[in-house]
């Protein structure tokens, strides 16, 4: 049975976002994910995972300026040191929302920056955050993102990601697999899944090619859900789509899921921040 997050940047966007976690809550939402907390203060937060019962199952790490078009510094030479001081502010929201899984954004490396040089400092970046996140036992995941949703992203394809992971030779480095993502960038969904099911920490989707509700759209994700559950999965599959109507009047899709119950249990021991 999937175990299905909200993704509360992207859904329940009806009300403000810290009444969010209420909304997931009641239409039977057992985790949610947050693409950057930053807004808001981590006690805040914390307690609206408490109060709703919710586990935070993933964040973004800090994406630079965002607002000028930065998708993460990871791959960005010369902005190495703000890359690793962002580390320590990103590790105060894990700790406190008792997270520990978060995604290292790549970045847009530009025209400028040769693709070599930019894949050495993604290497040496994505090494430096897995081993200070390592101290907090919080694992660094990588995305593959399509170049239709964000031209000149650096990290596009599985095979990519999974060199990368290689190369960099951390034990506490994973992959995060968009379902969305690779259908429009390589597609062959099932076989990518059994191949790397084992380096899968995250899983998220959405419906190709207007990134909706999942039964919009050209997967089958019924028949993806069961191979997810025979291959062994455990971890959280994110909703991470923009709803084409209110939230839950697409959740249609989602009732046998969220009302199963599934005795949903932690991944970690979550006590209220103080």
């Amino acid at each position: 049975m999937p175990r299905l997050a909200a993704n509360l940047s992207m859904m329940f966007n009806e009300v403000p976002f810290i009444d969010r976690f209420a909304r997931a809550a009641a239409c039977g939402f057992k985790g949610v994910e947050i693409q950057f907390p930053y807004d808001w203060s981590p006690q805040d937060l914390a307690a609206q995972l408490y109060d709703n019962n919710l586990q935070l199952a993933l964040f973004n790490m800090m994406p630079g300026n965002w607002q000028a078009g930065e998708r993460g510094l990871a791959c960005i030479p010369g902005r190495e040191n703000e890359f690793e001081n962002g580390i320590e502010t990103v590790l105060g929201y894990a700790e406190a929302l008792d997270c520990h899984q978060v995604h290292m954004m790549a970045g847009i490396p530009g025209r400028e920056i040769s693709p070599q040089l930019a894949h050495d400092t993604f290497i040496q970046n994505l090494k430096t955050a897995a081993r200070i996140c390592r101290e907090k036992d919080v694992t660094v995941l990588i995305e593959p993102i399509n170049l239709r949703d964000m031209p000149g992203y650096f990290l596009n394809t599985q095979a990519q990601a999974l060199n990368l992971i290689a190369l960099a030779d951390e034990t506490n480095i994973a992959l995060q697999m968009d379902l969305y993502h690779c259908q429009i960038t390589e597609g062959d969904l099932a076989r990518r899944l059994r191949d790397n099911i084992g380096r899968i920490a995250h899983i998220q989707i959405a419906g190709p090619p207007d990134r909706q509700e999942p039964d919009h759209g050209e997967v089958n994700y019924p028949y993806l859900f069961n191979l997810i559950d025979k291959l062994g999965y455990q971890g959280w599959i994110g909703c991470e789509y923009r709803p084409a109507r209110s939230t839950e009047a697409g959740l249609g899709w989602a009732a046998q899921y969220l009302s199963a119950g599934y005795n949903h249990e932690s991944l970690y021991s979550r006590t209220p921040s103080k």
